[in-house]
């Protein structure tokens, strides 16, 4: 497959998007070339995660760009790919479609012949004498790894995505990031600073070993003696870490004595130790859309942060009559429950939420045909257009600025000073 095979079937929509929405604004963070600023957080979605390179394809063909980009597990895919595939006035979902396109997704089921075997049965809806032999065959391995596959291959196929583009750690990563595009200012004139801008890359795992949201790479130094030469493709490897299909990952040096109990006592905010060793599963077993990762409550944004989710919206579920349905049900509850809340407590966010309906593919379908993808990313793109049709910018702020109003307390301020310059994004 080529990057036209997925970009041709929308070039009516795109065109027509550029035409209907140039000159409307989304954000107050602009540069040179005209680009607007916002934050991005995605969902997971195992391999329905190519929606989300058609929705940011969109976006930025329509003249958005990312300043803080994150997600997790196949949202953390697309945050990274946005964040190293090059500096932030640039578009990079091409550039990742590039990648995608040829990739054959089956490779990263690389377990044994019986994982292999025992996996295409279960997404066949297949139930066999061999499927349960398989199962035998394949337990000893499976409790000795914790995990069906390794995981090597993702992690071997993502670090060499971003190595092309010359990001092999967190530290290159981040300078990456802070490279100020060109005249970037907000609406008003005032020119904006690489701090106004705080690009920054955030990936969501799960700390299973001490029940932590772990945020990375900002959580990064907890767990690691050089947090900053550490390759960012092994952050997403642990946000992708799906209970039992994918080996855990751990980081087995976890830095010890005064300084490091203290570190986390600051950010993780609890007295516990760090342990010598920490086990990473998929950052949505706690937070499957963290909507609130860029979030900040005291201060209406310069720009948005938008969100999008794959799947169609949830509904209830009347009745269980089987266990894999029960199973199911409380799973899906534990991963969507915390960000629901949220949404609920913040009901602002709505207007920043954009749902991919992937509801025709499974998840967990690593088998996609050619046809498959570019029907994901086809979805993608129109979700993003609907979106960006009903997306006001001027209401939004509006909204945000009457929630902050009856929290606020005016500070007196001594003579010769001035309020605080525009918020941050948020």
């Amino acid at each position: 497959m080529t990057v036209r095979d997925f970009t041709d079937p929308v070039a009516d929509l795109v065109a027509q998007a550029r035409a209907e929405f140039a000159g409307k604004p989304f954000s107050d963070i602009l540069d040179a070339a005209g680009n607007q600023y916002v934050d991005l957080v995605m969902g997971g979605g195992g391999v329905l995660g190519i929606a989300l390179v058609g929705y940011t394809y969109v976006l930025e063909e329509v003249g958005l760009r990312f300043l803080r980009v994150g997600g997790t597990s196949a949202g953390s895919v697309n945050a990274l790919g946005l964040a190293a595939l090059g500096p932030p006035a640039e578009k990079k979902s091409d550039r990742l479609l590039a990648e995608l396109a040829d990739l054959d997704v089956w490779s990263f089921v690389d377990g044994s012949w019986a994982a292999r075997s025992l996996i295409r049965d279960f997404l066949a809806g297949r139930s066999t004498l061999r499927k349960a032999m398989d199962v035998v065959l394949e337990y000893r391995s499976f409790a000795a790894r914790l995990g069906m596959n390794p995981g090597r291959a993702f992690r071997d196929w993502l670090a060499g995505v971003i190595g092309r583009a010359g990001i092999t750690t967190t530290g290159a990563l981040r300078e990456r990031m802070r490279t100020v595009p060109e005249g970037l200012r907000f609406r008003d004139g005032r020119p904006a600073t690489v701090d106004d801008a705080d690009a920054h890359l955030g990936v969501v795992a799960t700390d299973i070993t001490t029940e932590t949201k772990a945020v990375f790479p900002l959580m990064a130094p907890l767990y690691w003696p050089d947090a900053d030469a550490v390759n960012p493709a092994d952050f997403v490897r642990a946000s992708m870490s799906i209970p039992f299909f994918f080996e855990p990952v751990r980081a087995t040096a976890v830095p010890q004595g005064p300084a490091a109990e203290a570190a986390w006592q600051r950010v993780v905010r609890n007295d516990r130790f760090p342990p010598p060793e920490c086990a990473f599963v998929d950052g949505g077993v706690l937070s499957n859309f963290p909507i609130d990762l860029f979030h900040e409550t005291d201060q209406t944004p310069t720009a948005p942060t938008f969100g999008v989710k794959l799947g169609a919206d949830a509904q209830p579920v009347p009745h269980f009559d089987r266990l894999v349905q029960l199973t199911m049900a409380v799973f899906n509850a534990a991963r969507h429950a915390l960000d629901n809340d949220f949404i609920a407590r913040n009901p602002d966010f709505r207007q920043l939420v954009c749902v991919v309906d992937t509801s025709t593919q499974n998840w967990l379908n690593f088998d996609l045909t050619a046809d498959d993808k570019v029907e994901l990313f086809q979805r993608g793109a129109e979700a993003a257009v609907q979106f960006l049709r009903h997306f006001d910018w001027s209401r939004y702020q509006e909204m945000r600025t009457a929630l902050i109003a009856p929290h606020a307390v005016a500070a007196p301020m001594s003579p010769g000073l001035t309020p605080a310059g525009p918020a941050g994004p948020g």
